[in-house]
């Protein structure tokens, strides 16, 4: 069950965090898994390590934001083999309200999460639609559907993720063409690490079991988690699901009282 065998498949950021998960769950899975990365070598060591473990993996510096570049290697790629499954996950973070939100940060923000993921979008559709079939899956957040205090650009472009996750599932059902997102709530990753040193040095352990326990379930989600879910959304298994929002989020939305 949920076998990649035989697929191609492209996760933006996925050289860290959720999308190293997924990207080694992928390949596991049998997926020809394209690493697509700012860092370059960071994709290109993981990529290799994938490999060591039996799996194929390819590694891409790509800037999700560059529509040219991102069009080029899609094309790449897809002289080869078809694009059967792209995952949206590549995406920054900020912290501030609508009043000390700089513009030059919503604009950087809005870049990567929503351009980044329209752009890669735009390049696969293509040549998903030619062979007929393909599963799109983007990374959302419960910051989507919840208010979370000092995430205003950030719910944003999450909330624009998950309109676009239904108007692309709407467009193109009938190609063959599957969409959905997850949302998780929070997830331990390196970039949670990084804030708490970054913001709270010295109560690094204070503020992380602080964070942990806005989750009803006590913890924060570990990226193998979201890596599972996405894989099952996008394997053959879920053939009757498009235009979904999957929270994964310890309770987050719904218990929280």
């Amino acid at each position: 069950m949920f076998s990649l065998q035989n697929k191609t498949a492209i996760v933006t950021g996925g050289a860290s965090g959720i999308g190293l998960a997924i990207s080694r769950l992928f390949a596991k899975q049998g997926a020809a898994v394209h690493i697509f990365e700012l860092n370059y070598s960071l994709a290109r060591e993981e990529s290799e390590n994938i490999i060591k473990e039996h799996g194929l993996a390819v590694a891409h510096e790509v800037d999700v934001t560059n529509q040219k570049k991102v069009k080029q290697v899609v094309s790449s790629i897809a002289s080869e083999d078809p694009v059967d499954i792209l995952v949206n996950n590549a995406g920054i973070a900020h912290i501030g309200n609508a009043e000390n939100t700089k513009e030059e940060d919503f604009d950087r923000i809005v870049s990567v999460n929503i351009k980044g993921t329209y752009n890669c979008i735009q390049a696969c559709i293509p040549v998903m639609k030619q062979e007929e079939h393909g599963v799109i899956l983007n990374m959302a957040s419960v910051a989507a559907t919840v208010g979370i205090p000092d995430r205003f650009a950030y719910s944003t472009t999450k909330g624009a993720i998950i309109s676009m996750t239904l108007s692309v599932a709407k467009d193109y059902i009938k190609y063959g063409i599957r969409c959905n997102c997850i949302s998780p709530a929070r997830v331990h990753t390196p970039f949670v690490d990084g804030f708490l040193a970054k913001n709270y040095p010295g109560k690094e352990t204070e503020m992380f079991e602080k964070l942990a326990a806005t989750q009803p379930i006590g913890r924060m989600a570990e990226p193998y988690e979201i890596a599972f879910l996405a894989l099952y959304l996008c394997s053959d298994e879920a053939g009757f699901i498009t235009g979904c929002d999957y929270p994964i989020d310890g309770g987050f939305l719904r218990l929280n009282n």
